[in-house]
C-alpha cells in the first residue's frame, strides 16, 4: 500500500507574512513612502484572503476584499 505523504500545513507561515507586510505597510504610510506602502498592503491583503480561503473564514475573506476595493477606488480617484 501506498501511503500519500500529507503537505505541511503553511497557512500560519502565510498568516505571519501577511501581517508583517500589513505592518510594514503602515510604517511605510507613517513615513510618506508611496506607492511603497501600496506593496506592502498588496502582499498582506492577498496573504489574508488566502488564510481566510485555506480556513474557509468569509469573514477573513470579505473585509480583506473590501480593503482591497477601498484601496483601488482610492488609487483611482483624481
Amino acid at each position: 500500500m501506498i501511503r500519500a505523504r500529507s503537505l505541511p500545513d503553511i497557512t500560519g507561515t502565510i498568516k505571519w507574512g501577511a501581517s508583517i507586510a500589513q505592518i510594514f505597510g503602515y510604517g511605510a504610510t507613517a513615513m510618506g513612502a508611496h506607492p511603497l506602502n501600496l506593496y506592502f498592503f498588496v502582499i498582506g491583503l492577498v496573504g489574508w484572503f488566502i488564510v481566510g480561503l485555506r480556513w474557509n473564514d468569509r469573514a477573513i475573506m470579505l473585509i480583506h476584499i473590501v480593503a482591497a476595493a477601498a484601496m483601488l477606488i482610492g488609487l483611482l480617484a483624481p
